[in-house]
């Protein structure tokens, strides 16, 4: 940081100023203010989880809705996802070791014969910046791969990636695969990428087709209140 006369001194801020001053910061990717912020406040007593939910998903929902109604573009978002990043390294630990309650867990891939991973990649950024612990297994997965990590990791959901129209078919053999072994409903199947749309989606099956990463975000929030309403009815 440069030694301006206009500088804010973080620690100097009370919580309130502070907690505003990171959602500022976190817009614009400032990864080192943002790392400083979630130790100081730590150091001042906020539980690990205010810190994640009060100030980090709160700024990243922000940067979610201006991603989503095209204020801010895929460069910015990396850069407010990577500075999230920053602050969710010392916060991981600690959740952990309080047993603090998380939005679900999420197994996210791109499909066989496929290696586009930047719109994935934005996704997996996005989820873990609202709560969600994220298995990404990267590239040209085939279907073994989806299956054998959602059980492993007792996933919620499965996120599915394509960009090209050649590879957006294995998606439904990824979830025909799961019908034939009788999982298909133990888990919500996301699908996203530039050639799909909301007809596909629902001809192959999947739960839900998401545009973008925002969509994606509040997509899967929604199933995963849906599924805890469920589970607290019976």
């Amino acid at each position: 940081m440069t030694e301006e006369n206009d500088e804010i001194i973080l620690s100097e801020l009370n919580d309130e100023d502070l907690v505003l001053q990171m959602m500022d910061d976190l817009y614009d990717g400032m990864r080192e203010e943002i790392e400083e912020a979630v130790q100081i406040l730590l150091d001042r007593g906020w539980a690990p989880y205010d810190v994640l939910t009060k100030a980090l998903v709160a700024g990243m929902t922000i940067v979610g809705h201006d991603f989503r109604d095209g204020i801010l573009f895929v460069p910015e978002v990396l850069l407010a996802a990577n500075a999230m990043k920053g602050g969710m390294a010392i916060l991981k630990p600690l959740l952990a070791e309080t047993g603090a309650p998380r939005m679900g867990k999420m197994v996210i891939g791109t499909v066989k014969g496929d290696i586009h991973d930047i719109g994935k990649n934005l996704v997996s950024m996005m989820m873990e910046g609202a709560g969600f612990e994220v298995v990404d297994l990267g590239i040209n997965n085939p279907v073994e791969n989806y299956i054998e990590a959602a059980q492993r990791e007792e996933a919620d959901i499965i996120g599915m990636s394509a960009l090209l129209t050649t590879t957006m078919p294995y998606m439904k053999i990824v979830i025909d695969t799961m019908k034939e072994q009788g999982i298909r409903d133990d888990f919500i199947i996301l699908v996203g990428g530039a050639p799909l749309n909301e007809e596909f989606g629902q001809a192959i099956g999947a739960d839900a087709y998401c545009r973008d990463a925002a969509v994606a975000v509040e997509t899967a929030k929604d199933f995963m209140l849906r599924r805890h309403n469920q589970i607290s009815a019976h």
